[in-house]
Order: structure tokens, then C-alpha cells, then sequence
């Protein structure tokens, strides 16, 4: 948990060293490539990075995650035709959880869902329970198995459902009722289902239940306060990273922040933050 902790709170340990927003998670160790803010701009950016696997290795592939609302997005069909003319390894896998913000699927299109648009692609789709932890383990499974062996897309769509709010600035019950969220989130949410499943089996009880929402808690917490300690990182970095050499216009704007926090440095945080250099 620390290093989700740490891109939480945009440290000096975050693997994207406070450029990204929250829960934009990468890595390069676990090869994670973080999404970007503008929707949808991964589906294209996946398919791609797919085509470059398939060139050096054959045993990969790229799996995309996105939900029903990106898939409405020109991205999202660009990606796939590309996919499927070059028949790049990579699993588009769309989370259709029923609403995009706050637009239903009703209002969304009129088509059987984002499979059906893998079929007209003449890429492979599996559409399963997205709520069911096995269905979802083994459609993965299975999709991966298909895309490796024959260098293919496919597309994977699981059916769920979004209980809580898109954000938190955003207020659901103006555009759905409690009770709607109220069935899905007793009777059919996966945490549940997988829950009573183990019960049944006497694999889990509820001194364990408690057990592990205390040591999780507790484990979260202590990740919290370890990231509100570290430091954020050096300011200069915001330079780095994003061309193979600074233009001199950039260079010149880093120059000039340079100068600038010499002059005024007082005025700033700069103890919060690693040392510039």
C-alpha cells in the first residue's frame, strides 16, 4: 500500500513523481502504464504499445481497462480497427458498470452493449458477470490464452454495477434511486457473493472477516501517515520525462523557475519538497 499511497499523495516515492492525478497508477516494475485524464486517450495508446509487443516478443500481451462511457469515445474505435487490421495482442477489457458519470446506458447507445462492437470489428468477445470473481478470472484467463497463442485482440465486457458515486463531486441520487443502489450493493455486490460462497464452505467466519478489516485498516492508515511524511518531490522534475532532450524553450522556462525560487524561495514550501538540483 505504500506505493499506492505514495502516488495518493504525489511524493518523492511515487513512481510518477507527483505528475500524475490520483489513482493514475504506473510502474514500470509490475508494467503499469498510468491512463491519462482526457477519456478514453489509452485505447489507442494500448493498441499501439500491443503492436510494439508483438514485434519483440510473442509470449505478451496488453490488457486495457476502460468502461462502457470511454467506449463511446472515437478513441475506443480507432483502437480496435487498429487491433484487428494488425492483429495486435491486447485485451480491451470494459467495465460496463451501467453508467458513464451521470448518462445511463440507455442514453448511451442503442446496440447490445461494447461486445457486439468487438463482433463487428471481427474481433473475438466474451461477455460475462463482472460481479462474479471466478467468471471474471477465467474469461481473463481464457481471452489471454486466445490473444497469446494467435496474436489476436479481444474485446472482454463485465456486466457490473457503480454503487457509489462517480466522484466526489458528484451526487448520484439525482439521477438514480437509493433503492436502486440500495439491491445492488446488498444482493449482488462481488464482495458479498464472494463472501457467502467461502461461508458456505466454512473457508471464512466472521472472526476472520473482522480480523482482516482491522489489520487492513490498520496497514492503510500507517501507509496514509508514511506518505503525509515524505517529502514531494523536486519541483525541477516537472521538466523531465516528457521530451528525450529539453528544448531550449523549456530550458529556458526551468531556467527562469531557477532564478525565480532563488529570488523568492521564502515565499514558498520548498522545505516540503526535495532539495532542486
Amino acid at each position: 500500500s505504500s506505493g499506492i499511497n505514495a502516488e495518493y499523495g504525489g511524493t518523492c516515492k511515487d513512481y510518477g513523481k507527483g505528475k500524475q492525478m490520483p489513482v493514475h497508477y504506473t510502474g514500470a516494475k509490475v508494467n503499469i502504464q498510468a491512463v491519462s485524464s482526457p477519456l478514453g486517450t489509452q485505447i489507442p495508446q494500448a493498441a499501439g504499445y500491443a503492436y510494439a509487443v508483438k514485434q519483440r516478443d510473442g509470449d505478451m500481451c496488453t490488457v486495457c481497462y476502460f468502461g462502457e462511457g470511454a467506449a463511446s469515445e472515437g478513441d475506443c474505435h480507432s483502437a480496435m480497427n487498429m487491433a484487428a487490421t494488425l492483429d495486435c495482442p491486447i485485451l480491451f477489457f470494459c467495465r460496463n458498470n451501467g453508467y458513464a458519470i451521470s448518462t445511463a446506458t440507455k442514453d448511451q447507445y442503442r446496440g447490445d452493449g461494447i461486445a457486439s462492437r468487438g463482433i463487428g470489428y471481427g474481433i473475438p468477445a466474451i461477455r460475462f458477470d463482472g460481479n462474479d470473481l471466478f467468471a471474471v478470472y477465467n474469461a481473463t484467463k481464457a481471452a489471454r490464452k486466445l490473444c497469446v497463442e494467435e496474436q489476436r485482440p479481444v474485446v472482454l465486457e463485465a456486466m457490473t454495477y457503480r454503487v457509489g458515486h462517480h466522484s466526489t463531486s458528484d451526487d448520484s441520487t439525482a439521477y438514480r434511486s437509493v433503492d436502486e443502489v440500495k439491491q445492488w450493493d446488498t444482493v449482488d455486490t462481488p464482495i458479498n457473493r464472494i463472501r457467502s460462497y467461502l461461508s458456505e464452505r466454512s473457508w471464512w467466519d466472521e472472526s476472520q472477516e473482522k480480523e482482516l478489516r482491522s489489520t487492513t485498516r490498520s496497514e492503510v492508515l500507517r501507509g496514509f501517515r508514511e506518505a503525509e511524511n515524505t517529502k514531494l518531490p523536486n519541483p525541477l522534475l516537472i521538466f523531465d520525462e516528457v521530451l528525450d532532450e529539453i528544448p531550449p524553450q523549456l530550458q529556458e522556462q526551468k531556467d527562469q523557475l531557477i532564478s525565480h525560487c532563488d529570488k523568492y524561495g521564502e515565499n514558498y514550501p520548498l522545505q516540503n519538497h526535495e532539495e532542486m538540483k
